[in-house]
């Protein structure tokens, strides 16, 4: 098939468009040209670069006209953040593609009520990210269900691997906390230590993505999470990667209030997005309906990125 992948040499591009290369697609893949795949692989020198930078594309309303003129049997959309967006490109397509696959978030969820949640969990969004998530997602599937449009909807969690750096267990991205874990120095952590995290690998998103595009019969009209299997808690994120460096985790706990006067402004900010979300989203549809199983935990994730920021000096 031709397939084009918008945003398609970032995180889950970096799995995902090699492996459709090693499948046999033509690939086009559209990006602003400011990054390069986190890993090398020979398929790169066979699919179509073309630079395109959406935001403004789709201000001047020619964005989703560009795509419909690539004549793509699939899309695969990784970068779309807004309704409008979504609109756009959906119009263009309709009854032009074949499949279009959407990149959503486990934040259109809001906070995790029961565990671990599924997909047709009532949505209770909050922040302008998980907001404008849900709304894409409500607005795509109502156009599957109404006029036919043939979508399918992945919602990772936090995507980690080789190449940058994963939240961490204090729910933020200072190389610091690893750091002071790797070194059995003391790590103080809010409250209890017992909100969540759920990390996935970016080579299971892409999992999941080619697996929607395998069953395409079950998959269109859906929404699908890409997690890990099972969540961690913060106090167990924390002993998994003083484990890895072969140390006991030094730990202490602090009331929200204190904890936040031992940290910025913009980590207390990031850590408070993350545990009043505490996801614990369920792989049970993916593998009931397109047959996929993670192949990394969520320590598992974060020790592959930890590797490679070791490796390369980050860390």
């Amino acid at each position: 098939m031709r397939i084009v992948v918008i945003g398609g040499t970032g995180h889950i591009g970096t799995y995902l468009v090699p492996e459709l290369v090693r499948l046999g697609h033509e690939v086009v893949v559209l990006s602003r040209g400011e990054r390069t795949p986190y890993q090398d692989s020979g398929a790169w020198r066979q699919v179509e670069l073309q630079q395109a930078d959406r935001q403004a594309e789709d201000a001047a309303g020619t964005f989703g006209q560009r795509v419909r003129e690539l004549h793509a049997d699939v899309v695969i959309d990784l970068i779309c953040f807004t309704e409008q967006s979504a609109k756009q490109l959906a119009e263009a397509l309709q009854g032009e593609v074949g499949h279009l696959l959407h990149c959503g978030t486990i934040w259109v969820h809001g906070p995790s009520a029961t565990v671990p949640t599924p997909e047709d969990a009532p949505r209770k969004p909050f922040g302008d990210y998980g907001i404008a998530k849900a709304a894409i997602e409500r607005y795509l599937l109502a156009k599957a269900h109404r006029d036919g449009l043939p979508v399918t909807i992945v919602h990772p969690g936090h995507i980690s691997g080789p190449g940058w750096t994963p939240i961490n267990p204090a729910g933020h991205l200072d190389l610091g906390v690893f750091k002071k874990l790797a070194e059995g120095a003391e790590l103080a952590l809010p409250n209890l230590g017992l909100e969540t995290v759920q990390h996935v690998h970016a080579a299971d998103v892409a999992g999941v993505f080619l697996a929607a595009l395998a069953n395409r019969s079950v998959a269109i009209g859906e929404s699908f999470h890409a997690v890990a299997d099972g969540a961690m808690t913060l106090r167990g994120y924390a002993e998994g990667v003083a484990s890895y460096f072969g140390q006991e985790a030094n730990l202490t706990f602090l009331p929200w209030d204190k904890w936040t006067k031992t940290v910025s402004e913009g980590d207390a900010a990031a850590t408070w997005d993350h545990i009043a979300h505490s996801p614990h989203c369920s792989m049970e549809k993916a593998a009931r309906l397109l047959g996929f199983r993670p192949r990394y935990s969520a320590l598992e994730t974060t020790q592959d990125a930890l590797g490679w920021l070791v490796a390369n000096d980050k860390l």
